[in-house]
């Protein structure tokens, strides 16, 4: 029997390790199983749909155009009802730059920075990364699949970009195990958007494959401080899986629009759940208010995931709006690899016990788009805090800057 108390003290941290990881691994049992209650929800939805569909139509709900269209193709705007595709003349590109200097008052910590490029409404043989299938997939086995009547629209997105977070101080280079952790991820992901314009809901998945602990994310953040006299971030060495690790995610969320409210006023909900290196389920509200003239699908920052999805761009036509938009979502969060590490063993890591479930998140901007097709919009956004104690536990803010164009 092992009486040396080094022994003792080495054995009750492993197990309290592994009692950890049952705790989390069970946790994101449950948000998986959420994410199959959404895809049942959706095979529910297609079923009914498909079974009241020729009552709808003839129902009031029906946007008059659309009324004209069953009628008249040749009547209908920008749409194909007979083929569910975005025209070639409908695509986007946006680039987006998150950084947490972007808000009032000097800070250079937490999510620190994050870049990414997107194209929307390509064709999804062009939108395809080597992964994509993987997309498909899924969806057909949750039921995500709701291209069952003529009201019934799709586009595809394909999206880069990088992203990472460091402790308060940046100029330790030692492992500091009171902070958060240095992390950082590299990603492309494939996403896929069906949009049902009688019933003004909207469904969209996306699959995201990354690497973990790559330098490249380091060494653009101290590169750009190195040009504008910032300070070195020291400490890179020590962030989540160091040297590189593959890591992936599937986001399903599904979108209901309030119609008949306002026309210079939209709102609508968002229910979403992901599993892998960020596992959660959430719920949360979104308006956007002003001179508003694209469609309400086109535009969805409360699908953004710190720098993913935050480029957010639509295959809707060029139009000259602007609009001031807020919103807020609740997030059960039950595993955040940014924080407690993946497989590859970690200089400064936290249990799940040791991290909040928790999480309110809140954003607010303002977007001015050109009849020219460009837009440009301002972001700020944040969440509560996600560690429980130490110098960690703070919230996070940060800002974001958005550039995109209808081509």
């Amino acid at each position: 029997m092992d009486t040396n108390p080094k022994g003792l003290a080495a054995r009750e941290s492993r197990l309290s390790k592994q009692l950890s990881l049952l705790e989390s691994y069970s946790l994101q049992l449950f948000i998986f199983s959420f994410l199959i209650s959404i895809g049942s929800f959706a095979f529910a939805d297609s079923g009914s749909d498909q079974q009241s569909n020729q009552t709808l139509w003839q129902q009031e709900r029906q946007p008059a155009w659309l009324q004209r269209a069953l009628q008249d193709d040749k009547q209908l705007p920008e749409l194909n009802l007979h083929a569910p595709r975005v025209p070639k003349d409908r695509q986007s590109w946006a680039l987006a730059f998150d950084n947490d200097l972007l808000v009032p008052g000097h800070r250079d910590q937490d999510y620190t920075y994050g870049i990414n490029f997107t194209q929307t409404g390509i064709a999804p043989e062009k939108a395809s990364l080597a992964f994509a299938q993987l997309l498909s997939t899924v969806d057909d086995w949750l039921g995500n699949n709701h291209l069952h009547n003529a009201g019934s629209i799709e586009t595809f997105s394909r999206e880069y970009g990088a992203f990472g977070f460091t402790p308060e101080d940046i100029t330790v280079s030692t492992p500091n195990a009171n902070d958060r952790p240095y992390a950082s991820l590299l990603y492309a992901s494939n996403s896929r958007e069906q949009i049902d314009l009688v019933n003004n809901v909207a469904w969209k998945s996306t699959f995201t494959l990354g690497l973990l602990g790559l330098g490249v994310v380091g060494e653009l953040q101290n590169l750009a401080h190195k040009s504008t006299a910032g300070t070195k971030a020291e400490g890179w060495d020590n962030q989540i899986s160091d040297g590189g690790e593959i890591t992936a995610r599937y986001v399903i969320a599904r979108q209901q629009y309030f119609d008949q409210l306002s026309d210079n006023l939209e709102i609508k909900s968002t229910t979403q759940a992901s599993v892998g290196y960020l596992t959660e389920a959430s719920w949360g509200l979104s308006l956007r208010t002003g001179r508003i003239h694209s469609p309400w699908s086109s535009f969805n920052p409360e699908l953004a995931s710190y720098g993913e999805k935050s480029s957010f761009s639509g295959s809707a036509k060029a139009v000259n709006e602007h609009f001031f938009w807020a919103g807020f979502a609740i997030k059960a969060r039950a595993y955040n690899t940014f924080l407690q590490g993946q497989f590859r063993t970690s200089e400064v890591t936290y249990e799940h016990h040791q991290l909040r479930p928790i999480l309110l998140e809140a954003w607010a901007g303002y977007t001015f788009a050109f009849k020219q097709g460009y837009r440009i919009s301002y972001v700020l956004r944040g969440h509560s805090s996600e560690i429980k104690q130490g110098a960690g536990d703070r919230n996070l803010l940060w800002g974001g800057i958005i550039i995109a164009r209808h081509i």
